[in-house]
């Protein structure tokens, strides 16, 4: 088929690539036997080496086996950005599991959705979750647990094994397995390596499977996307959550692909520490989103020249629209190159990007990267293709596509047809194969790189007596790009606080799922059968910030 944007890849990006069969663990592998002195993780100026790594996930392994972790089990990770989730996620695939990764800021409602989704066997966490942890485990005490402090991040043992509560310390466990292999239970490129929660286009959280060759595919795609990088020299800080398919696939795994150190920041709301990692380390490569790199180009002591920001090479941004001004911006402080792409869980996790030496358009995602196939498709059928300029759904082909939805056959046929991945996104091509999101066909609402279902929200916000009916959006925000916003009609003759509303929420869902909006009405747009406009709302909220701003 017609393929307008290969005429613009860069002159050393391949049109195809070869991708061996090997698993995702190969590539941690890789990088002890050619770099084992070099540091791996580098964290709160603590390094652990390559070769240290690949023995600590090898112990790791050894004792998830132990424990009973068979080929296909699933194991949880709620960790932050720390040499712990490094050493867990290949310890879980070198043992033949599944790692089902999670946002720490989950209340308990959402971990049992999530573990009872993946029927979870293992959970690691930090010893601060163990509050809401305690709430799962009386509901499900078949659970094992493995706690685990950032203080121990220097990996000296702490406190014993009590296997009588089902309740370990990762730390003892590495001591008692050290040195230790685990049994080669023969993970192939066709085996699940994770399992990555989406919304997909129904709005509700479903586990994208991702095979070890996705994720195999799309380190290699970006490794020769980025044209320059140099295995073994490169330094990447991963400020942007390793839980999140984007930071566990374009941060750790191209990292440990490269063999680049990882400079982890666990709170990516800290831009000091951020900066301070750019400065020491003189990091390279730092994918990220485009809130983080606005906050960084108006910091007093970037502008004051405090910070070495020049080593910079290329920067990915993804999760939301990349506003010209800070790209322009954050190239002129650093140098280096800032990228617009774009990526979904059902993908892990990238297709396009703009080119790193070729040409950057103003609002473009880029250019479908190394062997992806995109068409626009109308929005009616999903069958006819449109001409260049013209709006539909963006479809996919490519060797990261996932291989569907764990336990739902009828939402995968939906979304995968004939080998095309369906994203629910609208989007536009223009002549030369730059791609353009135009919106979005689901409501997905996402805040600061974080996704949000407006449902999930909404069953919260209903909980409330006084609440009669509620409608939950995203809406456009000059700082965030997007903030939830929630539209409510009470009950007749009642009444209640927004704060009251958002104290409701912040008791039952994560803190970037709480509106920060909440409207109250009296009546919600409908269609003629009764089906609420979502999208009117949101557009009357448009309407009103337009109005304010030419008042003001």
């Amino acid at each position: 088929m017609n393929k307008p944007w290969l005429k613009c890849y860069d002159n050393a990006v391949p049109e195809s690539l070869m991708y061996p069969d090997m698993p995702v663990q190969a590539f941690l592998q890789q990088a002890a036997q050619k770099f084992p002195d070099r540091p791996c993780t580098i964290f709160r100026d603590i390094a652990l080496s390559y070769a240290v790594m690949n023995k600590l996930s090898n112990a790791f392994a050894a004792a998830l086996q132990a424990m009973g972790i068979e080929k296909g089990d699933r194991v949880a990770v709620i960790l932050p950005n720390i040499p712990q989730f490094v050493l867990a996620y290949y310890g879980i695939l070198k043992a033949g599991g599944v790692v089902v990764a999670m946002n720490p800021m989950y209340k308990a409602d959402e971990v049992q959705y999530h573990l009872d989704v993946s029927d979870a066997k293992i959970v690691l966490a930090l010893d601060e979750y163990n509050e809401v942890l305690d709430i799962v485990q009386k509901r499900n005490s078949g659970l094992t647990y493995i706690f685990t402090s950032i203080q121990e991040t220097e990996l000296s043992p702490v406190t014993g094994m009590d296997a009588e509560e089902n309740s370990f310390r990762l730390l003892s466990i590495l001591e008692q397995y050290e040195g230790k292999m685990p049994v080669d239970v023969s993970v192939s490129a066709d085996d699940p390596a994770i399992f990555q929660f989406s919304g997909g286009t129904t709005g509700i959280p479903k586990a994208a499977v991702g095979l070890h060759r996705n994720l195999v595919a799309n380190v290699l795609q970006f490794s020769n996307w980025l044209v320059g990088l140099e295995e073994g020299k490169e330094v990447l800080l991963a400020a942007i959550p390793l839980y999140h398919v984007y930071g566990m696939v374009i941060g750790m795994g191209m990292a440990v692909g490269l063999g680049a150190s990882m400079v982890l920041i666990d709170n990516a709301r800290d831009i000091t520490s951020i900066m301070k990692g750019i400065d020491r380390y003189q990091a390279t490569l730092f994918p990220g989103v485009p809130n983080l790199y606005r906050a960084i180009n108006h910091h007093p002591d970037v502008l004051a020249g405090k910070y070495r920001l020049r080593s910079i090479k290329a920067c990915i941004s993804g999760s939301a629209p990349l506003l010209p001004e800070t790209k322009m911006a954050f190239e002129q402080l650093t140098g280096g190159k800032l990228l617009e792409g774009y990526g979904l869980s059902e993908a892990p996790t990238a297709t396009h990007c703009n080119p790193m030496l070729g040409e950057n358009r103003v609002g473009a995602i880029g250019l479908p990267i190394c062997d992806v196939i995109c068409r626009i498709v109308d929005l009616e059928t999903g069958e006819i293709e449109m001409p260049p300029g013209e709006s539909g759904e963006l479809v996919i082909s490519g060797p990261q596509i996932m291989q569907g939805y764990h336990n739902k056959p009828e939402a995968t046929k939906k979304a995968l047809r004939d080998g095309w991945l369906y994203t629910g996104d609208i989007a536009r091509m223009d002549e030369d194969g730059y791609f353009y999101l135009v919106g979005r066909k689901k409501d997905l609402i996402k805040v600061g790189g974080f996704q949000v279902w407006p449902r999930e929200v909404e069953e919260v916000l209903v909980r409330h007596p006084a609440v009669k009916e509620v409608c939950v959006a995203g809406v456009p925000d000059a700082e965030r790009v997007e903030i939830v916003k929630a539209w409510v009609i009470l009950q007749q003759d009642a009444t209640v606080s927004v704060e009251e509303l958002r104290s409701l929420c912040r008791e039952g869902i994560a803190a970037y799922k709480v509106p920060s909006l909440v409207e109250f009405r009296e009546s919600f747009p409908r269609t003629t059968v009764g089906k609420l406009l979502r999208r009117e709302l949101v557009q009357e909220h448009v309407e009103g910030m337009q109005l304010g701003n030419e008042q003001n």
